[in-house]
């Protein structure tokens, strides 16, 4: 039985460093994939290398450049503010959001995401700029430095100018702030008394147990 769980644990470690290699070396194929995809793709390719994961449906990148994870779907997501747009590629950034400022993010920009137990925080659009632009108002938003209101007017006036006349806000360029390394996690707290988590524990342990037994 011994013998047994050793070879399959080598076996599992083999098929793990195989993928690893597959998802590294083998690109899949994005021509068929959205135009937004592939030109963000393209955008991140130039400017980062190939990407550290590939599904068919995912291209993913970690730690790249000032981004915690950059992922790009072949699935569109339609996105009318500011203007019409579809939502290709999340980039996300170590951030502890306080929780009385969900809200306010949500009211301006729903392409912004929060995940408050991780400690992070993304933006999900077209190319870099936009989620970089969105980011740094996400940071004015929630630091008060501006309203809502103020930061979906500069959204939109940032992109105007963007596409118009070849301008580029410093917003779209890198943060306006200095994005955190980790320790943004929020663990929270138990609700249940200190007797009925050891219980908890004690019966989470026995199913570790019988599941390890039966492998």
């Amino acid at each position: 039985m011994k013998f047994k769980k050793i070879m399959l644990s080598i076996i599992a470690a083999m098929g793990i460093i195989s993928f690893q290699v597959k998802a590294q070396d083998n690109m899949p194929d994005i021509k068929s994939w959205p135009e937004a995809s592939q030109m963000a793709a393209k955008e991140m390719m130039d400017k980062y290398g190939k990407p550290n994961e590939t599904t068919p449906h995912m291209l993913v990148w970690y730690n790249n450049g000032p981004w915690k994870k950059t992922t790009i779907y072949n699935v569109e997501t339609k996105h009318i503010f500011p203007v019409d747009h579809t939502d290709v590629m999340e980039q996300v950034i170590d951030y502890k959001v306080p929780s009385n400022k969900f809200s306010d993010l949500a009211a301006y920009d729903g392409s912004v995401s929060v995940h408050r137990t991780d400690g992070e925080i993304s933006a999900k659009c077209d190319f870099e700029g936009a989620n970089f632009l969105a980011l740094n108002l996400a940071h004015d938003v929630i630091t008060g430095k501006k309203t809502v209101q103020a930061a979906r007017d500069f959204y939109t006036k940032a992109i105007k100018e963007f596409v118009l006349d070849k301008k580029t806000s410093p917003y779209m360029k890198s943060f306006q702030f200095t994005v955190s390394k980790g320790g943004t996690g929020f663990t929270d707290k138990n609700s249940v008394s200190k007797e009925v988590l050891e219980k908890i524990k004690k019966v989470k342990m026995k199913m570790k147990m019988e599941m390890k037994e039966k492998m």
